[in-house]
């Protein structure tokens, strides 16, 4: 039996190079899929930035949420450039929390004064929760790697 396994060769089971090249065709397709994605979602924050920053040339007037909103628009193309650089990273999946906690911080800043208590406690905890998740991200990715 020992003999059997010492036998055995070392590499997994050899692959059909036609499904090999198809897995390969396959996976090129998705990453040029993803990259157009990438590309359409790039171009249609940079029109909302555009869109944001002339009603406030319109408006003559820069009020705290446009500054916040330009810091969401900034994270998103900051997400999208860690996409195309990030393979193999952990930003790809802390970048979106990081979105996220902006979006919430915002909430809070623009309604606190007209939400009950109790829905800033729950925004507030939801902030701190995804600050955790962060955390334990970066982390096990430090600890056990990729």
């Amino acid at each position: 039996m020992a003999r059997e396994r010492d036998q055995m060769p070392l590499e997994g089971p050899s692959i059909d190079p036609t499904e090999a090249r198809i897995k390969s065709l396959t996976l090129a397709g998705f990453t040029l899929i993803e990259h157009g994605l990438l590309i359409i979602i790039a171009l249609l924050t940079l029109g909302a930035v555009a869109r944001e920053v002339n009603s406030v040339i319109l408006a003559q007037t820069i009020t705290l949420a446009d500054i916040l909103l330009m810091f969401l628009y900034t994270e998103v193309i900051s997400m999208i450039a860690v996409f195309y650089n990030g393979r193999g990273s952990v930003a790809p999946f802390v970048y979106p929390i990081f979105i996220a906690i902006t979006a919430l911080a915002r909430l809070i800043v623009l309604q606190g004064k007209n939400m009950k208590p109790e829905n800033i406690v729950f925004e507030a905890s939801a902030i701190l929760l995804l600050s955790l998740a962060v955390v334990i991200i970066l982390r096990s990715h430090k600890h056990f790697g990729n």
